[in-house]
């Protein structure tokens, strides 16, 4: 493996600050935005590589555990941070939090106990990893249907109330809605899984074969991945998408758009 060092990753940088400059040349605005990501991302990297080192030099399921809850919550925050319409209160952050707690932990811990099987299950190794990659692109997913049902909901109110005048009920007044929804938060998986190969090599195969792993093994592991986060995603979504569109009526069927914040 070739180990970088701290000036390579400067180098890497220097294209983020040209990508910066030209920003404020072109009077795109977003140089403030890429400038704080990149320091996040340098920084919260940097300290997940450090809490690693420390988990897998001390294997306890309680670590682990912990460790789970964090990138979860910090996932549940980010879905509701990335939507122009959000549920208002504790439901616009729970929503997508209990999403992705029954969708990617649960696709997590069904990998490590059937298909993967490390000694022990829980290995942080493994776990970790897996867990991270799950909640990401189910992160976006959730987002993005979540996204599309509330500002649906918003923009098509008058068909839908029109909808209920007419006796449908609250289910059958935003069918349409809740599959286009389910549909948006599926589509960058399905992309991803249909270019993986030929227009792009994923992450996780690129950085095995970078590390020296077979290339065929490294192969399966990303075809798993894909596999595993296809299903996360989907399950996810359309959890989300339910309870989502669930908490823009009443109990007696009526729309409200009042538990909807943003704009």
């Amino acid at each position: 493996m070739i180990h970088l060092t701290y000036l390579d990753l400067a180098l890497a940088a220097v294209l983020v600050l040209a990508l910066g400059l030209l920003s404020r040349h072109l009077g795109l605005g977003i140089e403030r935005p890429l400038a704080w990501s990149a320091l996040r991302t340098a920084v919260q990297l940097s300290l997940i590589g450090l809490v690693l080192k420390v988990l897998f030099q001390h294997v306890h399921p309680g670590w682990v555990a912990l460790m789970g809850a964090i990138m979860l919550a910090a996932a549940g925050r980010e879905v509701m941070a990335r939507q122009k319409r959000r549920l208002a209160g504790a439901w616009g952050y729970g929503v997508g939090f209990v999403s992705m707690f029954v969708s990617a932990f649960s696709v997590t811990v069904l990998a490590l106990l059937v298909v993967v099987q490390p000694e022990p299950w829980y290995a942080p190794q493994y776990a970790i990893p897996l867990l991270g990659m799950l909640l990401g692109n189910t992160m976006n997913g959730v987002a993005l249907a979540l996204d599309r049902i509330n500002q649906g909901a918003w923009q098509q109110r008058g068909a839908i109330e029109a909808r209920l005048l007419l006796g449908a009920d609250a289910a059958t007044a935003v069918s349409a809605l809740r599959l286009e929804a389910m549909r948006n938060g599926m589509i960058p998986i399905i992309n991803a899984m249909a270019a993986a190969g030929i227009v792009s090599l994923p992450g996780m195969m690129t950085g095995q074969i970078l590390a020296g792993s077979p290339p065929l093994e490294a192969v399966k592991y990303q075809i798993l991945i894909m596999f595993l986060i296809a299903g996360g995603t989907g399950f996810g979504t359309v959890a989300a998408v339910w309870l989502g569109s669930r908490r823009l009526f009443d109990g007696r069927e009526r729309l409200r758009l009042d538990r909807l914040t943003g704009g």
